[in-house]
C-alpha cells in the first residue's frame, strides 16, 4: 500500500497533508498515575482532600504539570521525547498523588478507577499504557488495588497491549499484577532519588515495545522475607553490593531490560506480604529467571542484618543537648520513627513532645503535629495570644496520648496542610496543622519563618528522604524510638492477614 502511495506521489504530486502517508507509524501511549503507601495499622483513611493537598489532575492540564516535577512522568514524557521520533501520541488520564497514610477510602479509589476506565475508552486506539502506581496502595474493603486497576485497564484495551508499570522499591508485589502487566520497573534508591529516571526506563521499554523492537518478558520471585528500617539503604551495607550488583545485571547485557528488588512496605498487612525480586529481559525468560533468583539470593544472605537501634525521646535529648558544638554549626534533627507520616502513621504523637516539655524546653526545637481541632481552635486567636489546650492522641489512640500544651501564638497561616498555627513555649515551637506531612522538604521550616540554622532539634517524620535532602543542616542524627504505627519490630506489629512462616517472624530455612 505504502508503496502505491508513493508511485502516486511521484506522478502526480502532493499538496495535501502528509497524515496519510505516516498515520500507520503512529501510536498512542496512555497515562495515568495512582500513587499512595498505606499503612495497614493506621485507623486515619485516606480521602480526596490529602490527594488535592499533593496533587489531583485530569486530562489535558497533567503534563504542563509533571514537566515540572521531576517524577515519574516527567521521566516517561522526556524518553518519549527523545525515543518517540514523534511517532509517539500521549493521552494523560489521571494525576493522583498523595502522603502516606491509612487506607483509601473505598469511594475515592472507585472514582479515580473509573476515570482511568472512562479515559481509556475515550482514547480509542491505544497502543500501550504507562500506569505509575506506588505498589503498597491499601483501600478499605479491596484487597490490592493496584492489581485490581491494571485488571480494570486490561479489560478496556485487552491481552496484546502492552502495558508498563513503575512501583515504589517498597512495593509490595502481587501474583495478579505481575500476571496482568507486561513488565514492572521498581526504584533503585532508597532514600528514593530516582522516580524520574525510573519513568524514563519505563518509556523506553514502552516505546520499543509498541514498536515491536522488544519483547519484554518477566521473572518474579515472592520471598518469605519482611526486614525494614535503616538496613535497607541503598549506600550503605549490606545493600549496597546487591543493588550494585543489580544495576551490574542492567548494564553487562543488552538483553536484559530491567532488574528491580523490592524491599516491601512492613506497615501493609496482606497475604502476599514480603520482599519480591523482578528481572525483565527481551524475550529471554531462562535469563530472567536466573537473574531473580540470583537477587534474591543475595538478600536472603543477609537477612540476619539488624536495622539501627534508637532511642527513646529523654536519650535523644541528652545527645542532642551534649552536642553543643554541632548544634552551632547547624542542627540535630531527631526521626520520629514510630510516628513516620512518610511511611503512613497520622503525624500526631506527642511523646517526643512530652520530653521536651519535661527535660528540653530550654533548647530551640520545632516540632508539627497534625491536630485539626487544636489548630482550628488557635486559628481563632491573635498573634501574642496565649494559647492553652490539648494536642494529639485524637486520631490513634491505641499509641498515641493527648498532651496539655500552653504557648504563645506567634504564626497562622492558610497552607498546602491547611490553617497552620506556631505555639511557642519557650525554646519549643509546636507548628500545629489540620494535614499530615513527612517533613522531608526541609523548606518547609523557613516557609514558616522558621531557620533551620537557628534549631538546636528539629524533628522530622519520614525515615529516609530527609538523611540527603538535610544534609545542608544535619550535623547529627538521632532515630527516636516511641510507641506508634510505623514501628520497626515487626514481631510487635498487630498483623492479621500475612501468610506465615515469614523471616524473620518465623525461622524458615529458604526464600522459597
Amino acid at each position: 500500500m505504502k508503496k502505491l502511495i508513493f508511485i502516486f506521489v511521484v506522478l502526480f504530486g502532493w499538496t495535501g497533508s502528509s497524515d496519510c502517508v505516516t498515520a500507520a507509524e503512529k501510536y498512542t501511549i496512555a497515562v495515568a498515575e495512582i500513587m499512595q503507601e498505606t499503612n495497614s495499622f493506621s485507623p486515619v483513611l485516606t480521602t480526596r482532600e490529602d490527594f488535592k493537598a499533593w496533587a489531583l489532575h485530569f486530562g489535558d492540564e497533567i503534563l504542563p504539570i509533571a514537566r515540572d516535577l521531576d517524577l515519574e512522568i516527567d521521566g516517561f514524557l522526556e524518553a518519549v521525547d527523545e525515543l518517540g521520533k514523534g511517532d509517539i501520541t500521549v493521552v494523560p488520564i489521571i494525576k493522583a498523588r498523595s502522603m502516606s497514610g491509612g487506607p483509601v477510602q473505598r469511594p475515592v479509589y472507585e472514582e479515580f478507577k473509573q476515570t482511568l476506565i472512562n479515559g481509556l475508552k475515550k482514547a480509542g486506539r491505544v497502543d500501550g499504557i504507562y500506569l505509575a502506581l506506588h505498589g503498597a496502595m491499601g483501600v478499605d474493603g479491596l484487597r490490592d488495588p493496584e492489581g485490581d486497576l491494571i485488571k480494570a485497564a486490561r479489560s478496556v484495551v485487552g491481552a496484546s497491549v502492552p502495558i508498563g508499570i513503575s512501583h515504589d522499591l517498597h512495593a509490595n508485589l502481587t501474583r495478579e499484577r505481575v500476571q496482568q502487566a507486561t513488565f514492572i520497573v521498581g526504584y533503585k534508591t532508597n532514600p528514593h532519588r530516582d522516580h524520574a529516571e525510573v519513568g524514563y526506563r519505563v518509556g523506553e521499554i514502552l516505546v520499543k515495545t509498541v514498536r515491536g523492537e522488544v519483547k519484554p518478558v518477566m521473572a518474579f520471585n515472592k520471598m518469605k522475607l519482611l526486614k525494614g528500617g535503616g538496613m535497607t539503604v541503598d549506600l550503605l551495607s549490606p545493600m549496597r553490593s546487591i543493588f550494585s550488583r543489580m544495576e551490574d545485571m542492567i548494564d553487562d547485557s543488552e538483553t536484559v531490560l530491567d532488574a528491580s528488588n523490592f524491599m516491601v512496605h512492613i506497615w501493609l498487612d496482606d497475604q502476599e506480604l514480603g520482599w519480591s525480586t523482578i528481572v525483565v529481559t527481551n524475550n529471554d525468560p531462562a535469563l530472567a529467571q536466573k537473574l531473580a533468583d540470583e537477587l534474591a539470593d543475595l538478600d536472603w544472605s543477609v537477612r540476619h542484618v539488624l536495622p539501627p537501634a534508637g532511642e527513646t525521646p529523654s536519650a535523644a535529648i541528652a545527645i542532642a543537648r551534649d552536642k553543643w558544638l554541632r548544634r552551632k554549626l547547624g542542627t540535630v534533627v531527631f526521626c520520629d520513627v514510630a510516628d513516620a507520616v512518610g511511611a503512613g502513621a497520622p503525624g500526631e504523637s506527642t511523646w517526643i513532645l512530652k520530653s521536651l516539655l519535661e527535660e528540653g524546653a530550654d533548647l530551640k526545637s520545632y516540632l508539627t503535629i497534625r491536630d485539626k481541632e487544636a489548630a482550628g481552635i488557635a486559628w481563632n486567636y491573635d498573634i501574642g495570644d496565649q494559647v492553652s489546650l490539648s494536642v494529639g492522641g485524637k486520631l490513634d489512640k491505641v499509641y498515641n496520648r493527648p498532651l496539655d500544651f500552653s504557648g504563645e501564638l506567634i504564626h497562622k497561616s492558610e497552607e498546602r496542610l491547611g490553617k497552620t498555627v506556631i505555639l511557642r513555649h519557650k525554646g519549643i515551637h509546636l507548628i500545629l496543622t489540620e494535614l499530615s506531612d513527612s517533613l522531608a522538604d526541609p523548606g518547609y521550616f523557613p516557609d514558616l519563618g522558621l531557620s533551620l540554622w537557628k534549631a538546636d532539634i528539629v524533628v522530622v517524620k519520614n525515615l529516609f528522604p530527609f538523611r540527603y535532602r538535610y544534609l545542608l543542616y544535619n550535623r547529627k542524627t538521632v532515630n527516636v524510638v516511641t510507641p506508634g504505627t510505623t514501628g520497626i519490630d515487626v514481631s510487635r506489629l498487630e498483623y492479621s492477614k500475612i501468610s506465615r512462616p515469614l523471616y524473620p517472624l518465623d525461622d524458615n530455612p529458604s526464600w522459597r
